[in-house]
Order: structure tokens, then sequence, then C-alpha cells
């Protein structure tokens, strides 16, 4: 399987990446970044691209690939919504929109968040905008697309949040980690799960479109 990676830099990309390249059953990896990730892999490769509401320069680099995986993201956290929907709509659509022309048999996969609103009118500014983009995912002519739907993320195997307090707070539950995962496994996840998660539904689809916390967890 031919994977194109978006966010291969963030906590969530990272833990994706890692999968990938441990799973025997990934050939290829391509990382879309604005940075490098520094990593020297046999089956990845790094384009590095700036414009992430514009993907046109880079389309003949983007054709041959089964399945993306789009864990780029921010946190609405202080950011005007106009902001945080340009970038969280508009450069998942931009991508998504190049690849699902350039790719119409491949399956897409996209990190959203758990109390995603798909009504997009509830008073939460980031669960109507990930709402809206889960939707306008849906009607792009993809073979299938995935919205992944994860409470709290513990970072596994040494990955980071490039967000300083997002860090602290992943150090500080860490050694916490295995009571709050016993007390709450519908609501916890790690990289690891997620990681092994999407490989495993861009490989073998899912039972539905939409898929929770426990959905992830029992799929990994």
């Amino acid at each position: 399987m031919r994977v194109i990676l978006f966010g291969a830099t963030g906590m969530l990309g990272q833990g994706a990446l890692r999968e990938c390249l441990l799973d025997p059953g990934v050939e290829h990896v391509l990382a879309i970044v604005r940075t490098p990730t520094g990593r020297q892999e046999p089956k990845l490769q790094e384009l590095v691209h700036q414009d992430f509401l514009n993907f046109s320069a880079i389309k003949p680099q983007l054709t041959g690939y089964e399945a993306s995986f789009f864990c780029l993201g921010v946190s609405a956290v202080g950011m005007p919504e106009a902001d945080y929907e340009r970038i969280t709509y508009g450069c998942t659509l931009a991508a998504a929109e190049a690849l699902a022309r350039l790719n119409p048999a491949m399956t897409f996969l996209y990190i959203s968040g758990a109390g995603t609103d798909s009504t997009e009118r509830g008073r939460s500014k980031w669960a109507r905008v990930k709402g809206k983009t889960e939707n306008a995912l849906f009607r792009l002519p993809f073979r299938a697309a995935y919205m992944l739907r994860p409470g709290y993320i513990q970072p596994m195997h040494g990955i980071r949040s490039k967000t300083a307090w997002y860090q602290t707070l992943y150090s500080v539950m860490a050694p916490l980690y295995p009571l709050w995962n016993a007390l709450l496994p519908d609501y916890i996840t790690t990289t690891e799960k997620l990681g092994r998660a999407m490989i495993a539904i861009a490989r073998h689809g899912a039972p539905k479109r939409i898929l929770e916390n426990r959905d992830i967890n029992a799929i990994a």
C-alpha cells in the first residue's frame, strides 16, 4: 500500500508515520511537509510544500497512491474562528479535492475529534468547523472516506507534541495513563493505536464511516 501523509511533523502524524514505517504492508510513504522531519528511511519520501491551500504545483507527485492520512491540525484555543476555519477546513479540503481528482480509487482518512458536531450548528467553534470539514469530505468522490474521532491521545515511543502546554499535559499524564486507560478505555487511545487503526482501515475498510474512540481502539 502506498500512502500520502499530511502532518508528519505533528504528534498524530508522527504516530501514523511510525506505524507506516513499521508495517511491512506499507511499501511507500509520501509525507507532505512544510519543514522536513529529518528522518531517513528507505520507504519514506518527503515533499516540502508551503502553500497548503493550493497543491497545483505538486500534482504530478500526488498520483498513484491508495490511501491518504490527514493528521494536520491546530488548536482552536485563542484563535479567531475565521483563521481556524481557514486552516482546519480550507487546508483539508484543498488537499482532499486535489487527491480525489488524481486518485479516485483512494481511501481518505481524516483525524477529527471526539465531540465533532455533524450538524454544523452547535455552540462550539471547533466542533462546528470539524463537522463542516467531515461533511465536505464525505461529498468528495473517493472510493471511501473515514472520519476518526479520538478522545484523549497519549503519545508513545518518544513522540512529542510541538505545542508546549500540550506536551506538559502529556508528560504529567504519562505515569497515570495505565490507570486512566483502565477506568476510561472508551475515551483514551494512543498514537500507536491510532496509527495502527488508520492502516487497518485503509487496508480493509471499516463497518461505519465515522469512528469514535472505542471503534479506533477495537480496530487497533
